[in-house]
C-alpha cells in the first residue's frame, strides 16, 4: 500500500515557524487596524481676573504720616501733659485749653466758646491768679530758683498739645461742651443798665453757683473730657499704622512696580 505523505504546510506557516517573537508581533500588528490619534489636550484655564488692591490706608483726619505717638504708661493710658499733675495744674491747663479754643475754634457752631471764656476769666479772676502763683510754687519746689524756663517749656507743650491740627475739630467740640457745663453753673449776668418797657429794671443776675473754691474740682472732672479727644485720635492713628503695615506687606511691592511701569512720578 503506498505510503501516505503529509501535505506541505503553507509557505506563511513555514516562515512564521522560524521568525522571532518580536518580529512576529510587529507583523501581526501591521495587519491590525491603525490606532486612533490621541485626543487633543484640554484648553488651559482662563486667566484669573485682575483684582485691584484696596485703597491704601490714610492717616486719620488728614494727619501727617510720620506723626509721633506718645507711649502708653503703666496703667495703659497715653502719656500726656494733662496726666499725673496737681489739681491746681489741671485748673491752669483747663484755662489754657479754653484759651486755645477761643483763638482757634472759628466755626460758627463753636461761636459760644469765646464769650464763655471771657466770662470764665472775669468770674474767677482772683482764683486764677492764685492758681498761677501756686503753679509757680510747685515748679520752684521741683526745679529751684531757675524754675521759670522749665515751666515755660511745659506750658508750651500744653498749648501745642491742645493745638494739634488733626484733632482740632473734636477738641473744639469738647471745649464747647465743657464751657457749656461751666456756663450753666456761672450764667452771664445781663447788662445792669438794661430796662424793660415801662421803666422796670432788668432781672437781677443769677448767682454764681460754682464757688471759686470749687473751681479746681470742676477742672479735675472736666479736663479728662477734653483729653479723651487725644486718646481717641492716637488710638485711630495707631490703627492706621497697623493697617498700613498689613497693606504694604500684601500690596506694597506690586503697587510700586505698577507705578514704575506707568511712569507716575
Amino acid at each position: 500500500m503506498p505510503r501516505t505523505t503529509r501535505p506541505a504546510a503553507p509557505a506563511f506557516q513555514r516562515i512564521v515557524r522560524f521568525l522571532p517573537a518580536a518580529v512576529l508581533a510587529a507583523a501581526l500588528a501591521s495587519c491590525a487596524a491603525p490606532a486612533p490619534p490621541p485626543s487633543a489636550p484640554p484648553p488651559p484655564p482662563p486667566p484669573k481676573p485682575y483684582v485691584p488692591p484696596p485703597p491704601k490706608p490714610m492717616p486719620p483726619a488728614g494727619a501727617s504720616n510720620n506723626l509721633t505717638i506718645p507711649p502708653l504708661d503703666a496703667s495703659g493710658l497715653r502719656q500726656s501733659v494733662n496726666r499725673n499733675i496737681s489739681p491746681t495744674q489741671m485748673l491752669w491747663n483747663l484755662r489754657s485749653a479754653f484759651n486755645v479754643a477761643a483763638l482757634n475754634c472759628s466755626d460758627p457752631k463753636h461761636a459760644e466758646i469765646l464769650p464763655r471764656y471771657k466770662a470764665f476769666l472775669k468770674n474767677y479772676d482772683k482764683t486764677l491768679m492764685a492758681a498761677n502763683r501756686k503753679v509757680d510754687a510747685e515748679f520752684k519746689a521741683r526745679y529751684g530758683a531757675k524754675f521759670t524756663a522749665p515751666r515755660e517749656a511745659y506750658m508750651t507743650s500744653v498749648y501745642n498739645h491742645f493745638a494739634l491740627p488733626p484733632a482740632m475739630n473734636e477738641f473744639c467740640n469738647a471745649a464747647l461742651a465743657v464751657t457749656g457745663d461751666l456756663a450753666a453753673l456761672t450764667p452771664a449776668a445781663p447788662a445792669p443798665a438794661a430796662l424793660k418797657k415801662g421803666g422796670a429794671k432788668a432781672a437781677a443776675p443769677k448767682p454764681i453757683t460754682l464757688k471759686p473754691a470749687e473751681l479746681e474740682a470742676f477742672a479735675v472732672r472736666s479736663l479728662p473730657n477734653i483729653e479723651v479727644v487725644y486718646d481717641d485720635f492716637y488710638r485711630r492713628y495707631e490703627k492706621y499704622r497697623l493697617d498700613l503695615a498689613e497693606w504694604n506687606a500684601r500690596y506694597g511691592p506690586l503697587t510700586a512696580t505698577s507705578t514704575a511701569v506707568s511712569g507716575t512720578p
